[in-house]
């Protein structure tokens, strides 16, 4: 699963329960429901794999992803393995880049695959 990041990338304009047009906070309540429902149908034994980045607000790095890992944690799940994903060739990286120097600030450079296994 690679779920919409919360007000990051716009996935829409406006449809309802639209998860790219949630604040962060917003999006990580609604991630709740999506990984006790990803929980509940999933057979035991089996794999549930979600792909998670993270964001800077005001400056300040938000740790979506590992905020995501604990809502999976909480509904059950068990962290089989953590993989750390380098990004590059994004399209917005030279708007990033130039930024990142302006501001003093750090690219994200990577996201996280959780790997994730019901007993």
């Amino acid at each position: 699963m690679y779920p919409p990041y919360a007000n990051i990338i716009k996935y829409s304009d406006g449809l309802e329960n639209d998860l790219s047009q949630l604040k962060v906070k917003d999006f990580l309540e609604q991630m709740k429901p999506v990984a006790k429902e990803c929980y509940r149908v999933l057979k035991k034994e089996k794999f549930c794999a979600i792909l998670m980045g993270d964001t800077r607000q005001k400056g300040h790095m938000i740790p979506m992803s590992f905020e995501v890992m604990k809502i999976f944690q909480d509904a059950g799940f068990t962290l089989k393995e953590l993989i750390i994903k380098e990004q590059h060739n994004c399209r917005a990286t030279g708007y990033w880049k130039t930024n990142s120097v302006k501001y003093n600030f750090l690219l994200i450079a990577h996201e996280y695959l959780f790997v994730f296994y019901k007993i």
